[in-house]
């Protein structure tokens, strides 16, 4: 089989509507210079994959999108493609003005990616019928299925998002905004107006400690930053969500997705560089991360180490 060939012809959008395990948004490795890292890369891509990743998230928010030059993205995509074997699809970022979301959009069709995570443009407020015709744009620019990222300056009404859903090529939408009030009448709307199924996602940093909100509102996809560094915590978490096993769900969370929540609320940036702290952590050096985020003071590391003992602590209580 060749390396970017899937194992299944089944479009993306059927690959992820029900996914065996936490959706993979791994960590970009750099080496001591701050130069790209592949090797370490495709370690940590293999090492998610055979943990039991449903689908992998390259070079995305997790991944320092915002601090990758196009080559260096191309290159994060394509060693991902190659790790992944087909096994499980690669969804890529692609981001910034429209003219340079095509263009990353086109970077990640050429590496062999599966479909694409369209992240809010830069910088600009724009209003909603300049937001619809830049994801058009970046949709119509290749043939790889889209989810649009809701969050910061790219939020949506209902309606924009009805007109997202009717358009070729967009497929979902993730959501890292948090209001849950406006995610239900976009859903409603949607469901009322648009055939066939639209995906949603929990796109929140450290979506397990939304997810059971998420879910009462059909939400059932959700990013998993934890399973970067703690994937046996992060499937065990899936395995109750998916079971209905709340009893295991609230051990989890109020034992180990809490405190890492208040741990990562304390610095800004966290949300990536702790979440890299943790990976090198558990034994794999993919260096630090990139300015403008800074890394996690030594205390900070400490209490991370705790929480992650912690959480593996909860998971021999159900042996």
């Amino acid at each position: 089989m060749d390396p970017g060939e899937p194992v299944t012809s089944a479009p993306l959008a059927d690959r992820l509507r029900v996914p065996s395990g936490p959706l993979f948004f791994p960590v970009t490795a750099y080496g001591p210079d701050g130069a790209l890292d592949l090797d370490t890369y495709r370690a940590h891509v293999r090492r998610g994959v055979e943990a039991g990743a449903a689908a992998v998230f390259a070079a995305c928010g997790t991944g320092e999108f915002h601090a990758l030059a196009p080559e260096e993205f191309e290159a994060c995509v394509r060693a991902a493609v190659t790790e992944t074997a087909g096994r499980v699809p690669v969804v890529a970022g692609a981001g910034y003005g429209t003219a340079l979301a095509v263009r990353y959009a086109r970077l990640a069709e050429s590496a062999g990616a599966d479909g694409l995570l369209a992240m809010p443009p830069y910088l600009v407020v724009a209003a909603q019928e300049g937001l619809l015709r830049h994801y058009r744009e970046v949709a119509a620019a290749t043939a790889l299925p889209v989810i649009v990222y809701q969050r910061d300056n790219a939020v949506f009404t209902p309606g924009t998002v009805v007109e997202l859903a009717r358009t070729e090529g967009i497929i979902g939408l993730k959501d890292g905004l948090g209001d849950l009030d406006l995610m239900q009448r976009t859903v409603s709307a949607v469901r009322t107006e648009v055939p066939g199924d639209f995906l949603y996602f929990n796109g929140l940093p450290t979506a397990e400690q939304t997810q059971l909100a998420y879910r009462a509102l059909g939400v059932t996809l959700y990013s998993s930053a934890v399973f970067c560094f703690a994937p046996e915590i992060a499937l065990a978490f899936h395995r109750a969500l998916t079971t209905g096993d709340d009893t295991t769900v609230h051990r989890l969370l109020d034992g180990f997705y809490r405190p890492f929540v208040e741990l990562r609320a304390q610095g800004r940036g966290y949300a990536v560089s702790l979440v890299k702290a943790g990976v090198r952590l558990r034994g794999l050096d993919v260096g630090e991360v990139r300015p403008p985020l800074h890394e996690p003071s030594e205390d900070h590391v400490k209490q991370l180490a705790q929480v992650i003992e912690r959480g593996y602590a909860l998971l021999e209580e159900d042996r």
